[in-house]
């Protein structure tokens, strides 16, 4: 379970990161015309900053991401 978690929030993560950033294509694709793509890509690193930190929480505590499964 801790395993399948981690791994889906790094794929999350990987839609969000160039090269590949395929929600960012799809942004680009929607916002206006004169948002940049560049403009997208930083104003994505906070969310991609916070997705790490939360990789990085669930590698030191695993238990923050087991205790709702041991609940049920």
């Amino acid at each position: 379970m801790w395993f399948v978690v981690v791994f889906a929030v790094m794929l999350q993560t990987s839609f969000l990161t160039p090269p590949v950033g395929f929600s960012l294509f799809c942004l680009k694709g929607v916002a206006p015309p004169q948002v940049s793509t560049k403009d997208i890509y930083l104003g994505v690193i906070p969310f991609v900053a916070i997705q790490l930190f939360v990789v990085l929480l669930a590698f030191a505590f695993p238990d923050l991401v087991l205790w709702l499964p041991r609940e049920v």
